[in-house]
Parts: structure tokens; sequence; C-alpha cells
């Protein structure tokens, strides 16, 4: 038979590809060496049976990497939920400084601390809670959110298990006693302050980023800060109904506050060293670029000194084939790879801290930040002090005594779950309902500036009729925000109109309703900033305006502590010198001012929203 010659003019054209994997042809090459047999006809479909076809093997491949992706893409979703389930443990556990109106009193009754005393613990947990929230948040976006939530895991155990001994040495000399002196347990609240906030935003930020271009991101991030939400409530319960000091008679008294601790202190320490293995952060590489890829093609920047690509897939070895020497090839792959990783560690350190400047220079966020100071600060002073103000509400002669002689008086436990119930329920509330009826966000709007592709092309007519809109309702995110602010500064009137002063079964109402107003704030302006400045940043953002809540607690447990002395020493609590109060006015003119302050808060949320070049003027949807 004559051998076929590739440069034929009747040659196939498949046989002058030269694309082939592994360095051989697609169809293998004609064997000009064949035996006699080999040439006669009967001998030709053996031959072309035997012979190894390449072009088979090549779609082979191909179909063997369609499968690899798919079980690629499987394994990758499976780990972002898997990481979703640890984040919401994560965030079950981490607010356990909300429960912590269960042993407040108990600071009073037992340790004889003074109420501004108690409130110094409280107000130091915030103070640690909430000012190193911008480094946990950068600490987060740079590293990963897996050691966040094992330096959290440490910050409790060494916290909680200081302040349990603290506790059990019994009051401080200065109140009489050969305790502990105060100033360890205020040293202890620093890492349990420290700790909530890393942990809290390692789950948030893990679900933040993993879910946060999805369609449910709204619900994405509801779900671990209501789990954060509801921490206070499981563990007071747990330590109201399991780890109780039994009365005489047989029946539960007040939580064993040492025992409560200690539990506290290796539960969380144990979830916060499970969750350096679990937490992840899933195709993170893709989310970098395509946030570069937009801010380079949105007009906000002009020529970036500091950013540009290095070219680190142009690795040269000038004319010699490197495929002619393995080693060679393998040295030149590795190089590339170190390279490329380099650029990523670049592109994405770039990308941040271009993030965070944009951030900081938009004053729209100081007017949300502004308003979350003005409305997070009565909250968390509220929430620190239920355990007193439930006993202001009920005469001397009744508050002051045993649980077992007043059996209807409500206790701090039921309403420390109250608040967290409810704002549990407004977290998850809101982030579906603004998942559902908000307007729907274009992917990167925060970038799109004046001479971005978008906006070019929105300004041109449009070629074909618009379409339909769509007829779903929509309700604005602001919306939300400013209805259950309002709703918190309802409960805040009910109880500075002095109406349930001898009501305490009626207190509910208040708890209830300051309970959903802080849940919603504090699900609704995470879900903001991740929706008008994206969620590349997201750690850092969010950890910026996170602060204002330590400066809105120091202020207003002042302020309560303050006006409750000033009350307690008008005489109302029948005793001279005495550190208990009792009556409206140990809280009236307080929750007064809180509720004023709300009102002012959503007035500044209106200006950043519709007033001079707020996010509707800049045609940024929320």
């Amino acid at each position: 038979m004559p051998s076929r010659r590739s440069n034929g003019p009747q040659a196939p054209h498949i046989d002058k590809l030269d694309y082939h994997p592994g360095g051989k042809p697609l169809l293998a090459p004609s064997n000009h060496h064949h035996n006699d047999s080999s040439t006669s006809p009967s001998a030709t479909p053996r031959h072309s049976h035997d012979e190894h076809s390449y072009a088979g093997s090549f779609f082979e491949d191909i179909a063997e990497g369609i499968a690899v992706q798919q079980r690629q893409r499987i394994s990758r979703n499976l780990l972002r939920y898997i990481t979703f389930a640890w984040a919401l443990i994560n965030a079950l556990g981490a607010g356990s400084i909300t429960a912590y109106s269960l042993y407040a009193p108990l600071f009073q009754k037992r340790l004889h601390y003074t109420q501004l005393q108690v409130n110094g613990v409280s107000i130091t947990a915030e103070l640690a809670m909430y000012l190193p929230v911008p480094l946990f948040g950068l600490l987060c976006d740079r590293t990963g959110p897996g050691i966040p939530s094992l330096l959290a895991g440490g910050l409790f155990g060494l916290g909680y298990i200081l302040a349990a001994f603290t506790y059990a040495s019994g009051a401080p000399a200065s109140a009489g006693g050969d305790g502990w002196p105060y100033w360890v347990m205020i040293l202890a609240f620093i890492p349990i302050g420290c700790g909530t906030s890393c942990m809290y935003l390692s789950a948030v930020t893990t679900c933040a980023k993993n879910f946060g271009r999805g369609k449910y991101k709204g619900l994405a991030l509801a779900l671990p800060i209501a789990c954060f939400g509801l921490s206070g409530m499981w563990e007071s319960q747990v330590g109201s109904r399991l780890l109780y000091e039994p009365r005489p008679d047989g029946g539960k008294g007040d939580v064993d506050v040492y025992r409560f601790f200690l539990f506290l202190g290796c539960l969380l320490l144990a979830s916060g060293a499970a969750g350096f293995f679990a937490l992840r952060i899933v195709d993170e590489e893709e989310l970098i670029d395509e946030a570069v890829e937009e801010l380079e093609q949105s007009g906000l920047l002009e020529d970036s000194e500091f950013y540009r690509p290095a070219g680190y897939g142009t690795v040269s070895n000038g004319e010699r084939r490197i495929s002619a020497e393995e080693i060679d090839d393998m040295h030149r792959k590795a190089e590339e790879h170190k390279a490329w990783l380099a650029e990523q560690e670049r592109k994405k350190t770039w990308l941040l801290n271009e993030e965070t400047k944009r951030f900081l220079t938009d004053h729209t966020m100081w007017w949300l930040a502004a308003g979350f100071f003005l409305v997070t600060g009565p909250g968390e002073a509220f929430i620190n002090n239920l355990g007193t103000i439930i006993g202001t509400l009920y005469p001397q002669s009744t508050a002051a005594g045993s649980e077992d002689s007043s059996p209807a008086r409500t206790t701090a436990a039921t309403h420390v779950s109250i608040v967290a119930i409810t704002s549990t329920l407004a977290r998850i509330l809101t982030g579906t309902l603004t998942d559902l009826l908000a307007p729907t966000t274009p992917q990167h709007q925060h970038r799109q500036g004046p001479t971005s592709l978008s906006n070019s092309l929105a300004s041109l007519p449009p070629q074909q009729p618009t379409q339909p809109k769509t007829t779903r309702p929509q309700i604005s995110r602001l919306t939300f925000l400013l209805t259950f602010s309002l709703l918190m500064s309802a409960g805040q009137i009910l109880l500075a109109s002095g109406l349930l002063q001898g009501h305490g079964d009626l207190f509910w109402l208040v708890s209830a309703s300051i309970g959903a107003g802080y849940g919603a704030v504090f699900s609704l302006v995470p879900i903001l900033i991740s929706v008008i400045w994206g969620v590349e940043n997201f750690g850092t953002n969010w950890g910026i305006v996170a602060t204002v809540p330590a400066a809105g607690a120091t202020v207003w447990g002042l302020v309560y502590s303050g006006v409750y002395q000033w009350a307690a020493g008008q005489g109302e609590s029948g005793e001279s010198g005495d550190v208990l109060c009792y009556g409206k006015w140990c809280y009236l003119p307080t929750f007064w001012a809180m509720a004023g302050c709300v009102w002012i808060a959503c007035g500044f949320w209106l200006w950043a929203w519709r007033g001079a070049g707020g996010w509707q003027r800049r045609g940024v949807v929320v």
C-alpha cells in the first residue's frame, strides 16, 4: 500500500493538527515497516483496531476532565455548606456576653459591687469587644477565618476561667471581704470581650464571602447573626436550670456563677479550636480576580502606581525548547506556580487596601455609622442592665425578698431569653424579607464610576424595546431598618412613661420590642455594608462600623449608672447608702433620652439614603 503523505494534496486536514496532549499527534503515524502479511487487504481492519487512536484518547481526556470538574464543584459546594454549618455553631456560642444580666445582680448581692462597678465590668467587656473589631476584621480578610476562630477560643478560655476564680474568692477587701480585688474581674472580661468579637467576625465573614454573591445573601448573613443573638438565650437557660445553686428546700436558686463561667470557658475554647480547621473561604481567588477586574474597569481609578500585573505567566527560556528537557520543564512550572501565588497575594493586598480607602472616604458610611452608634448604645445598655431594671419595678420589700417569698416576680433569665428570641426572629425575618422584597442589586454596583462601561452603556438610547419591569413588590432595606428602629424606641418610651412601675409582669413588652429592634439593626447594617460596598473587604468594612457600639455602650452605661445611683441617693431605696435603687426615677430620664437618640439615628440614615450625595442620588440600590 502506498504510504500516506502528510504534505500531499489529498491528505486529510486532520493530519495537519499540531495540538496533541502528552506530546503525541491526534492520529498515530503509519507504520512503514510492517511485515508482508500486514500489507494484505485483510490485515487493514485489524491494523486500524490495534493502532492506538490518539484522537479517541483526546476526547476521553475531555470527558474525564469534565467529570473531574464536576467532582471538584461538588466538593467545593460541600465544603462551603460544612463551613457554613460550623460558622453557625461558632456564632451560637459566641454571644455569651449577652447573658450578663443573668449574673450581674449577683455581683451586687454576693460581691457587693455598686451599680457603677457592675456597669464598669460590662463597659470593659463592651470596649474590649468592639474596639479591636477592625483588627479582627482585617485578620479575617487577610488570613482567613480559621486563625481568628482559634484566637477567640483561647481568649474565651482565659477570660472565663479567671472570672470564675475571681467570683469564687468572694467580695473584695474594698467591700468588706477578703476576695480578689475588683480590678481582677475587670481584667478577666477584657479577653471575654475580645473573644466575642473575634469569634463573631470569623463566623460572619465566612458566610458573607462564601454566599455574599448569591441570591440569598441576606439570609446567609442573617443566620449567623441570629445565632449570635440566640447565645444569650440558651446559655442563660443552661445556667438557670442546670447550673443553679440549690435552695434549702431543694428548689432552684440563683445561677452558680462559678460553674457557669467554667462551663462557658471550656465550651468556647473547644468551639474556637474546631473552627480553626472547619472555617474556610471557598473560591477566594475567583472572588478577588472578579473584584480587581471590575475595579480596573470602573473608571474610579486613575493610573494606579501600586498594582500593575507582574506578567507571571511569561517565563522565558530563550529559543530553547523546554519540552526536550523534563527537568527544565518541572523547574519552569514550579517557578510559574510560585510567581502565580505571589501575584495572587499581591493582587489581594492591593484590592483590600483600595477598598478600605474608598470605604473610609465615602461620607455616607459615616452617617450610617453615626446612626448605628445612636441605636446600638441604648440597646447594649438595656441588655446589660436588665436584671437591675427589673428590680426597680417592684417595691423594696418585694424586690429585696427572696424569690420563694415572691413567686410572681419576673426574672432576669426570662427576659434575657425574650430579648434573645425576639432578636433572633427579627434577624432571620429581616434577612429573609430583604432577600425576597428588597430591590435587586447589580453585582459590583459600588464600583460603577462615572466613566465605567456599565454607565456608558446605560447612557446610550435603548436599541430594543425595554423589558417590562418585575411586578413583585419592592421594599428598600432602609425601610426595614427605620421601621424596626422605631419599634425599639416604642419599647423605650413605654418604659420611660412609668406605666410599668409595679407591673413587672408586663415588662416583656419592653424586652420584646427593644430585642426585636436591636436584632434587626445588627442584621441590616452588615447586610447594607455588603450590598453597598461589596463582600471582598467585608470583614474590615464591617469591623470599622462595628466599633461604634463600644462608645455607645460606654456612654449609656455610664448614664444609666449615674441616674441609678442618683435616684438611690434620693432616699427612694428607703435605706441610706443602699447600693440598690427602687422606683421609676431609677430609669425614667435615661430611657427618654435613649428614645430621642433613636429618632436622631433615623434622621441620619434618611440623609445617607436620600440626601445630597446619598445612595439614591448615586444610583446605589439598597
